[in-house]
């Protein structure tokens, strides 16, 4: 696999709360030069950023980071970001549910998000520092029912991100259409190498760019 080869599983990324659009700017203008998969960045930078690069794979984040927002503020917030221009929703599941053990109620919100997605790519964020690992099984089951396109183990901003062994737990309970993200924490080529390897189908980064941009033919 080349660096750029490996940039094509990255969705390049720009969460932090004092981002600048002069930063994302800069980051879509690389997302594009690097051919990422896409870049995920703050709701309300999504209309601006899709005006300028109409070409460009955009994310954006709902009900970010702590999940706890009702259904009908994801709903809200999905329709916005699907108008403004988004082609990929990442959710954060409602983590108090999981915690009380209200999984038809976490799949059913899935759902309903999934519907305000109008067609668009569904990546549902369970922030597996937070749980254990018969929720986090449990929760493959929601993703899996709900109709998402992918499980996302962390959004960064918890007390822990990715680890190999929640990918390959992620492996063996997942329904066949359900792919796997990781991010959080994701900071060397070969953490990188090692997600993927594992089966992810998508890397969270925000350093992958400043890494590969001068590998892209290399073989990594």
């Amino acid at each position: 696999m080349t660096g750029k080869q490996l940039l094509a599983y990255v969705d390049h990324t720009l969460l932090k709360p004092v981002a600048t659009w002069e930063e994302i700017n800069r980051l879509c203008e690389e997302a594009v030069t690097y051919q990422t998969a896409s870049a995920c960045i703050p709701p309300d930078f999504v209309e601006a950023a899709h005006k300028d690069y109409p070409d460009l794979t955009i994310c954006t984040v709902i009900g970010f980071p702590l999940g706890y927002q009702t259904t009908d503020t994801k709903v809200a917030e999905t329709e916005e970001a699907v108008r403004n221009g988004a082609s990929e929703i990442d959710m954060v599941v409602n983590i108090g549910d999981v915690k009380a053990g209200k999984f038809d109620a976490v799949t059913e919100e899935i759902k309903t998000v999934k519907a305000a997605c109008q067609g668009r790519t569904l990546k549902v964020i369970v922030e597996t520092c937070y749980l254990i690992d018969s929720e986090k099984v449990a929760l493959c089951q929601c993703v899996t029912d709900g109709g998402a396109e992918f499980i996302k183990t962390s959004t960064g901003f918890g007390s822990g991100g990715a680890t190999l062994e929640d990918v390959k737990l992620f492996k063996k309970h997942i329904g066949p259409h359900v792919q796997i993200k990781a991010a959080g924490g994701i900071r060397d080529v070969e953490d990188m190498k090692a997600y993927i390897a594992e089966g992810c189908t998508r890397i969270g980064a925000s350093a992958a760019v400043d890494l590969l941009r001068h590998r892209l033919e290399e073989v990594i």
